[in-house]
């Protein structure tokens, strides 16, 4: 098992250089990049000191020598070419790709990721303030998700074809086919002071007192803040793991093993539990870290933005927007390196779950 384990770590480098150098290629023919942005910050906000040094691009931090008026540079003789050749220096695209690319990965090597261009700030400090909001919508989304899924799908199994089946898919195959973001709206429209009721907050992870809480008053404000966020996020993602599951178990329940202990006198619970769960849970249970992975990732810009959580969805949406090439390099690198170790990780639960399954025999 560990020179699998190797082979796998060593199969990471390669397969990371490659995400980076796809991702590093395409944005070389993307309309647009971050000097565009300051520029385009100048001529809608009209004034170079404030858009530069000032509210929006203060990343740029270069200001214009000579004095010369504002309208001068845009309106009669248009930005002055020191003045963009000095941001290029700063942005350090002024050096050929190949060398901006081996320069990058130089830096990522080393887990220097730079900073952002238009905030001033470290882009692991940008990523580490945000990853609180992330991993609550994650994680709680996919543990309450594996909490409800499980038990319904076995039930759903064990009742297959009863009525109970039949109105519990039913449910299921709406919730599914109503866009998580269309229900967000309608929880905040109900629950969060839309047209309704103000039951519960629609801003932030905490209140603003949540230092000066107890230890439970501090629970049950996080409780209070996450619930909307969350069950927005479970609309969709329960209903495939509960049809996923019901149809593992399915598939094992009409295994001649199961005829074998049924006949042998095995009372239905012990045939479920003792026999059919381990292998019907299998599929189910290792595939775990790849859908909090996926919760993590894709589920979180719609949600984040609508109840206004400054989290890595955010981040990474607002970077692109603004052709921010340090965070949208370090963040696809850093999480690009967490999702294949992830795909490990998947491998290991299988081997957890099932310790006959060896994929150091399978790949011999």
């Amino acid at each position: 098992m560990g020179a699998y384990i190797l082979r796998r770590l060593l199969l990471v480098i390669p397969t990371l250089l490659g995400i980076m150098i796809v991702n590093f290629t395409l944005t070389q023919f993307v309309p647009g990049g971050p000097i565009e942005q300051v520029l385009a910050e100048i001529n809608g906000e009209g004034d170079v000191f404030a858009s530069i040094n000032g509210g929006g691009g203060d990343a740029a931090g270069v200001e214009i020598q000579g004095g010369a008026s504002t309208s001068e540079y845009i309106g009669a003789r248009g930005l002055p070419p020191e003045f963009i050749k000095e941001l290029e220096v700063q942005f350090g695209l002024d050096k050929p790709p190949l060398e901006q690319f081996l320069h990058m990965m130089w830096n990522y090597v080393r887990f220097d990721f730079g900073e952002s261009y238009f905030k001033s700030e470290g882009v692991l400090d940008l990523v580490w303030d945000r990853l609180p909001v992330s991993i609550s919508l994650g994680l709680w989304a996919t543990l309450i998700s594996y909490l409800i899924s499980i038990p319904l799908g076995i039930r759903k199994a064990v009742k297959d074809g009863s009525r109970f089946d039949t109105w519990t898919s039913a449910i299921i195959i709406v919730a599914y086919a109503i866009p998580s973001f269309l229900f967000a709206i309608m929880l905040v429209v109900v629950f969060a002071g839309g047209s309704y009721w103000q039951i519960f907050p629609l801003r932030g992870l905490t209140s603003a007192n949540f230092d000066e809480l107890t230890l439970w008053g501090k629970v049950v404000d996080y409780a209070w803040h996450i619930t909307l966020p969350v069950l927005a996020m479970l609309i969709s993602s329960f209903a495939t793991l509960t049809l996923l599951t019901k149809n593992s178990f399915l598939d094992e329940i009409r295994k001649q093993y199961v005829v074998t202990a049924r006949a042998k006198g095995l009372s239905e619970n012990r045939v479920m539990y003792g026999h059919v769960f381990r292998n019907a849970m299998l599929i189910v249970i290792s595939g775990f870290p790849a859908l909090f992975l996926g919760v993590f990732f894709s589920g979180s810009l719609i949600i984040e933005t609508i109840f206004s959580l400054d989290g890595i969805g955010r981040l990474g949406f607002e970077a692109v927007l603004r052709r921010d090439y340090p965070v949208i390099f370090g963040t696809m690198f850093f999480f690009g390196l967490i999702g294949l170790i992830v795909g490990i990780l998947s491998d290991l639960m299988y081997i957890f779950i099932d310790p006959r399954i060896d994929f150091e025999k399978r790949d011999s």
